[in-house]
């Protein structure tokens, strides 16, 4: 990863934290994509700490905001003219419906609209890299997931873990059709599980609602160190930069459901994603 560039989306706790570490110990010069400047600095700090590396810097990006997605990849480009890696990491999960700046269900919004949105809008620096990867932190939660066109936004019944799921499900589709988009460019382009980890993920983004929840379930979970290894694998491993289009569990190949592999269904999904994020009006759209 010796002068890899990578950034990682929610790196300021959890697996984002835990992965920059690594990463930055194998040599790449890491950005932490967070949305809180204050926590980002404070994460930033641990982690130049704990990797014992300069090479890491904060760059501020709110996924429930295309605005800011856009001014990220603004910034970033200004800066930088490739990018090695993508790990698009950060998740929320929202006990209530609420939506983001523009309207979208939140864990829609975030887990996958934010994540597709800046995916593209990268996706001329990724090409300039010797070897592009994009890697998306899904779950395995995907298996109870499904694709109504009619109520993407859980307008009617919400669920917390219907959402998490859909946005899940999501998370591979993109993955597919994206593989499938840069066949035969430098590009690759796979999804994992992380494993079931114990991280700031359900607790609420404004209040902090939820910590003593966490305080009592935590110790059954995964590490964030433990549950960011597939994802540190996909970013430095050969397979990484070889295999395209698929989902990962412990660094292994895994299956996914018959919904996950349905070319149609992603292609169906990426046009409506596409035409929510306005992503055609853009020069840099697949």
């Amino acid at each position: 990863m010796q002068n890899k560039i990578v950034i990682v989306t929610g790196a300021n706790a959890g697996m984002g934290l835990a992965t920059t570490i690594e990463l930055a110990k194998l040599g790449a010069h890491v950005i932490m994509a967070c949305r809180s400047r204050e926590r980002g600095q404070q994460a930033l700090a641990d982690a130049i700490n704990q990797s014992g590396s300069n090479l890491i810097e904060l760059m501020i990006l709110d996924l429930s905001s295309i605005a800011s997605i856009h001014d990220f990849a603004q910034a970033f480009k200004a800066k930088y003219d490739r990018l090695d890696v993508l790990i698009n990491n950060a998740g929320v999960v929202s006990l209530k419906r609420a939506t983001t700046k523009d309207g979208f269900e939140l864990m829609m919004g975030v887990n996958h609209l934010g994540h597709f949105l800046l995916t593209n809008l990268l996706l001329d620096v990724l090409k300039h890299a010797p070897q592009g990867r994009i890697i998306n932190v899904a779950s395995g939660a995907h298996k109870s997931g499904t694709i109504n066109f009619q109520d993407l936004y859980l307008t009617n019944g919400y669920n917390v873990w219907k959402g998490y799921a859909n946005s899940k499900l999501a998370n591979i589709l993109f993955t597919k059709q994206l593989a499938h988009r840069l066949k035969g460019t430098n590009i690759t382009v796979n999804s994992l599980h992380p494993g079931t980890v114990g991280t700031q993920i359900g607790i609420n983004r404004e209040t902090g609602f939820g910590k003593s929840i966490w305080a009592v379930i935590r110790p059954f979970f995964l590490t964030a160190a433990k549950g960011s290894e597939t994802a540190v694998y996909l970013a430095s491993s050969e397979e990484g930069g070889t295999v395209t289009g698929e989902y990962f569990y412990k660094k292994k190949i895994a299956p996914i459901t018959s919904k996950a592999g349905n070319p149609q269904l992603a292609e169906q999904f990426w046009i409506w994603s596409e035409r929510e994020v306005k992503l055609n009006t853009h020069p840099n759209s697949v």
